[in-house]
């Protein structure tokens, strides 16, 4: 496919500006004028830079701006083997939010091999269109194929806000396709609204290390795109009579090089700690002096049926292996039952499991943050709480 990026001769001085703040290495120098090869992502430094105004990008190769012809929520709708993620389920439920506030339909990408089931799936949880891809190409995942395919959809379909989840192919492509669309991303966000008036959305995350939240907006290009972690948002429920539509999408194949084959896939073991699955979770901190110590969260968790998690700090600290760990760098967390034993509550274990259904807090300090998202808090020593917590468990038990 020829490339949209536009070079003026005549006006190029040839003064080689553009060479050098091209951060791809998609322009070298032929005769004294700039030549652009197939690295070019469109991301405009180029012609931002050219003194004489010789380089340009076509309106039709730049994302939509706010009062362009961008319409619709998106998901990409990830799968694998042709199981719907949980995550997507997560995604359409805000997705159908955001929607309903800027009046537009709820839309869904899903793209794979034999994936017919998911996409009736994707109308039954409420999608109002689902563009599917369903090629041999895609059986297996590579961020080309799967970037190129979701790239030709965006601007065929010109969704105005896009939605993915923040998981390892979605951190693995969704980049590349924001890239190749020439328009912003904001990855992990814990929480999404609409400012209607100017029909943007706020996209909120942690920054710097977790200390502040901060609310990203992308004013000028479309989609406006987005990931969020698992468990971050809520699943909604099937609907009774769903009259979603299933859009098979052509896809153009000419021009993809095919520089990444899939030779095998290898099935990883299932991991023994599956904190995201459990409806009942006990997590130690720092709170807990010493390691030995968290023979208390096992017991407890042992008997309430759940699992035991960690804080950064105790992982930290090599009382827990990694695999135990809850918070913006561990596993986010939604389970019915949350128990955070000698937890302070930083705002990086909050973003990974503010969302469970009731939260217990038991800590000493009774300004610790993790009693500001409690159900339940309380304030105490953790090494005569918990034990009597065990205690009562074990005679409710008989």
């Amino acid at each position: 496919m020829s490339d949209p990026l536009q070079i003026e001769p005549d006006l190029c001085s040839g003064c080689e500006s553009c060479v050098a703040v091209c951060p791809f290495s998609a322009l070298t120098m032929e005769d004294g004028k700039p030549v652009v090869n197939d690295q070019c992502t469109l991301c405009g430094a180029c012609a931002e830079i050219c003194p004489e105004g010789a380089i340009r990008i076509p309106d039709a190769a730049r994302s939509g701006g706010p009062d362009s012809a961008y319409r619709g929520v998106m998901i990409y709708a990830e799968q694998r083997l042709g199981r719907l993620a949980e995550v997507s389920f997560e995604l359409l439920h805000k997705g159908r939010e955001l929607a309903d506030i800027l009046q537009v339909p709820l839309l869904a990408a899903l793209l794979g091999r034999d994936v017919a089931e998911a996409a009736r799936e994707l109308i039954r949880y409420g999608a109002d269109r689902v563009f599917t891809v369903d090629d041999p190409r895609l059986e297996g995942f590579t961020d080309e194929s799967y970037g190129e395919a979701l790239t030709q959809i965006i601007r065929s379909v010109k969704p105005e806000i896009l939605l993915a989840g923040a998981t390892p192919i979605g951190r693995s492509f969704i980049p590349k396709t924001a890239t190749q669309i020439g328009t912003g991303l904001t990855a992990d966000c814990t929480e999404l609204t609409i400012d209607p008036e100017r029909r943007l959305l706020l996209q909120t995350r942690p920054a710097f290390g977790g200390n502040i939240m901060a609310t990203i907006i992308c004013p000028e290009r479309r989609p406006q795109m987005a990931t969020v972690r698992p468990k971050v948002l809520k699943k909604g429920a099937p609907l009774d009579n769903p009259s979603g539509e299933l859009v098979p999408f052509a896809m153009d194949w000419s021009g993809i090089s095919g520089k990444t084959r899939l030779l095998e896939i290898v099935e990883e073991l299932s991991e023994k700690v599956r904190l995201a699955e459990a409806d009942i979770i006990v997590t130690g901190g720092r709170g807990l002096q010493e390691a030995k110590h968290f023979s208390l969260i096992r017991e407890l968790a042992d008997l309430l049926g759940g699992a035991v998690g960690a804080s950064r700090g105790a992982v930290d600290s090599g009382w827990m292996p990694y695999a135990h760990q809850v918070g913006q760098t561990g596993k986010t967390v939604a389970p019915k039952l949350y128990v955070a034993v000698g937890v302070s509550g930083a705002v990086q274990h909050l973003v990974g499991m503010q969302s469970s259904e009731t939260i217990v807090a038991v800590n000493s300090d009774p300004q610790a943050p993790i009693f500001d998202v409690a159900t339940y808090g309380i304030v105490g020593d953790l090494f005569e709480v918990v034990p009597e917590m065990i205690r009562q468990l074990r005679a409710a038990a008989g």
